[in-house]
């Protein structure tokens, strides 16, 4: 049988497409001459596509404003229940379920975290609880209180922990210190918890 050689059979089919090409580039030419409206609206529709969406990419986004919470976490030490209280009152307030035993207020605020971005239930924990230590007297206007940083005003005057511990510790104590740390621990994928506010 015979058969043509390899050089000549690739000279062949190169020619063959270069035909089939002009062949493409003569038909849409003739129906660019043949159709000039057409043309003209395609070409209009896709400028005001462009237009739109550069307009879409350089026009500022709308930032939502986050209302911040009017309500705080609180945690009821007789229960073990969270429940929320208006903004801005001084642990230990009154608990739902009453005086501790010893009679003693049984409300102290809860930090409540969350790695989630809009969280359920059981994506929130209790990082740990707070509550104002009774042996300060309420006077913070010493000379180191103008050096203070804000980490630090914040911790003077109040006792936290955990929620199994038995025992209050200063927030600004090295083992309060501990506590703050291991509460924003990140998670395995590098992610801080951050305060899950009440509804």
């Amino acid at each position: 049988m015979f058969r043509l050689p390899d050089w000549l059979r690739f000279e062949l089919r190169e020619r063959w497409e270069r035909l089939e090409d002009k062949c493409k580039d003569l038909a849409l030419r003739r129906w660019v001459n043949d159709n000039p409206k057409a043309v003209i609206g395609i070409t209009a529709v896709s400028v005001i596509l462009l237009l739109l969406v550069v307009t879409a990419l350089v026009w500022p986004e709308k930032t939502s404003k986050i209302e911040p919470s009017a309500k705080e976490w609180f945690y009821d030490l007789n229960t073990g229940r969270l429940f929320t209280t208006k903004k801005g009152l001084t642990p230990p307030i009154d608990a739902p379920s009453g005086p501790l035993p010893n009679g003693r207020r049984a409300g102290v605020r809860a930090y409540v975290l969350t790695y989630a971005y809009e969280p359920n239930e059981s994506e929130r924990f209790i990082a740990f609880l707070e509550t104002t230590d009774p042996r300060e007297s309420g006077d913070m206007s010493g000379s180191s209180e103008t050096y203070a940083s804000g980490a630090e005003k914040w911790a003077r005057g109040k006792l936290i922990r955990r929620i199994n511990d038995d025992r209050w510790v200063p927030a600004d104590s090295p083992i309060g210190l501990a506590i703050l740390e291991e509460a924003f621990i990140p998670n395995e994928n590098g992610e801080r918890p951050y305060y899950c506010p009440p509804k």
